[in-house]
């Protein structure tokens, strides 16, 4: 059966009064669901558990399937997708190792709420719990790292499933969803009468109306504080509340922090902004968090990475406003006072609302007290970093070079995990949402190809730009072909200084520099490999070579170039929090140690 662009209209067209209902296999009603979901892109990688469901896509028109190199990059460019447009991303994998190569990517997306359907394949119904070859528990294994997941054991079922598993996936606090198909569902045949309008699950009401006496009395709190404080997460950008957050600081002028997952959320080049809070966070945002006597927490988690030890962040008296869709988020590891369910942008919506509505204003001069606490620590320069030499490039110089070349351009960057993401995070200043891709919860290596390439397809006119090291690099470097393959253009900067140096970091500060198994002495030459997989590659060895090679990758808008950066295999990141300490007993250099 033919499946083209034609019939998207018809996905949901059957309806159940129809008199005439169509008979298609589970294979076909999949792809109609797809279709009827709006898929443009899935990611994916075929095996005899999916074949049907292959075959259905091969005689469709309207979703592009790329075809990684293994399957956790296939759930990473989805998640990436994801997180760059907002969109449900769309991974497909067979049974057994399929599913197994896919547990990292589903933990990773879990971890940061984002928005996914995974299709796995599944040995025939007859066969399950039978040990029937590349069987796997799919459901028992994913259960801990997705918000649902479904074992479909009716080919009748399979519409309403998918209808479900997008619904879940998209609404209240995101996440991803596996949906199991058994090879005999995805080539029985059945009645077909379209794609369900709506879905109704007596169990799944996520409430997102926050309640308005919390809000009227978080507002009551807020508006009389002397030393306020606006720290924001992951959740802000999720929610697509990015605007409505900077119109609640902008109106009352109180000092805001970005969590890692919340960077670009509020602009990054206004005065208001402190810089990301945490682990390695900046003097002034750790320290207002510290000091301060009312704090709105928005679409955040008070992580481990953010708050520190929890002992030391009670020490000082503040009271706590949390706005937050998921309850189960709220006092989970720090108590609050006020708490507020609800999606982020109908809560500051109507807490904007309120304010315009009241024509209440601020302390002033309590205000201008805070903020002149605030300058003094700003005015340590806690990011100031040695570049006078000539004979090393330091990676803090390749990102801030990259952040003055592309600031203007439309800009996506990715990272993977360890030094490199820190100083990302550090001296990349993100001025929009959804420009800053990188894995937080999860901290997985190895996600900054497939998360750039994912983002590529589905912003082709914007640049995109993987920062990554050569240790994270290498775990998924196979979908250099991908790349190739699909016309993702991307651009890696490869802060490469020959160790894994977020481990040799830790290993001189905690273990006395005993350097266990954390140096790289085994590289391939990236520039050949590189070239090897039909791409370009840079080696940039010199300071003075950083931005030139910045600007003739630029130039290659039609190419993926790998640069190789040789970096100061000493530097460290910092401000740093050591483990159990707390957020203000920052180590802010060197003479530190």
């Amino acid at each position: 059966m033919e499946i083209s662009k034609a019939e998207i209209q018809s996905a949901s067209a059957v309806s159940s009064s129809s008199p005439a209902p169509i008979e298609l296999n589970g294979s076909e009603i999949m792809v109609k669901a797809l279709q009827a979901e709006n898929v443009k892109f899935m990611w994916g990688y075929p095996g005899g558990a999916v074949l049907y469901i292959y075959d259905a896509l091969y005689k469709q028109d309207t979703i592009q399937h790329v075809l990684v190199r293994h399957e956790q990059a296939a759930v990473h460019a989805a998640d990436g997708y994801a997180r760059a447009t907002g969109e449900v991303g769309v991974a497909l994998v067979t049974s057994g190792p399929g599913v197994t190569n896919a547990v990292t990517g589903i933990a990773t997306a879990y971890m940061d709420s984002i928005p996914m359907v995974i299709i796995t394949g599944q040995v025939p119904t007859h066969a399950i719990g039978l040990d029937a070859f590349q069987e796997c528990d799919t459901v028992g294994i994913t259960r801990p790292i997705v918000k649902h997941n479904f074992l479909v054991k009716d080919v009748r079922e399979l519409a309403d499933v998918m209808k479900k598993a997008f619904h879940i996936a998209r609404t209240g606090r995101p996440g991803p969803v596996v949906v199991d198909i058994p090879k005999d569902i995805s080539f029985k045949k059945t009645s077909y009468y379209g794609y369900p309008e709506k879905v109704e699950m007596r169990s799944y009401n996520p409430v997102l109306k926050g309640h308005g006496g919390q809000i009227r009395k978080a507002l009551q709190l807020l508006l009389k504080a002397k030393r306020p404080y606006i720290y924001t997460g992951g959740g802000v950008i999720l929610s697509n509340a990015s605007q409505e957050l900077r119109t609640l600081v902008d109106m009352l002028g109180y000092p805001c922090t970005n969590t890692l997952m919340g960077l670009g959320a509020y602009p990054a080049s206004d005065p208001k902004f402190l810089g990301m809070l945490g682990m390695h966070g900046t003097i002034e945002a750790n320290n207002a968090m510290q000091n301060c006597d009312v704090l709105l927490a928005v679409g955040a988690r008070f992580d481990d990475r953010v708050i520190g030890n929890p002992k030391h962040f009670a020490q000082n008296e503040r009271k706590i406003i949390h706005i937050d869709i998921d309850p189960s988020s709220i006092s989970k590891r720090v108590k609050v006072d006020i708490p507020i369910v609800g999606d982020v942008k109908d809560v500051l919506t109507e807490m904007i609302g309120m304010i315009r509505e009241g024509g209440h204003k601020p302390d002033p001069q309590a205000i201008a007290g805070w903020w002149e606490s605030i300058q003094g620590w700003r005015g340590r320069k806690c990011l100031a970093y040695d570049s006078g030499s000539n004979d090393v490039v330091k990676p803090q110089y390749v990102v801030e070079t990259l952040w003055n070349l592309t600031k203007d351009a439309d800009t996506y960057i990715t990272s993977d995990v360890g030094q490199h993401q820190m100083w990302a995070a550090q001296y990349y200043p993100f001025n929009e949402p959804r420009r800053w891709i990188n894995s937080g919860g999860l901290g997985t290596m190895g996600v900054g190809i497939p998360y750039a390439m994912g983002i590529k397809l589905a912003k082709p006119d914007s640049e995109v730009y993987c920062v990554t090291g050569e240790g994270s690099v290498q775990m998924c470097i196979q979908e250099l072909s991908t790349c190739l393959q699909y016309n993702t253009p991307i651009k890696i900067v490869a802060l490469n200084n020959r160790y894994l140096g977020m481990v040799r970091q830790w290993q001189e500060i905690e273990y006395s520099g005993r350097y266990s198994h954390s140096y790289m002495d085994a590289l391939p030459n990236f520039v050949k490999l590189a070239e090897a997989y039909g791409h370009v590659g840079m080696l940039i060895e010199r300071p003075q070579d950083v931005e030139p090679a910045l600007r003739e990758a630029r130039k290659l808008k039609d190419r993926t170039v790998f640069m190789d950066f040789r970096t100061d295999p000493t530097e460290n990141v910092f401000p740093m929090v050591q483990a159990g300490k707390g957020i203000t007993e920052m180590l802010l250099g060197s003479e530190d140690l």
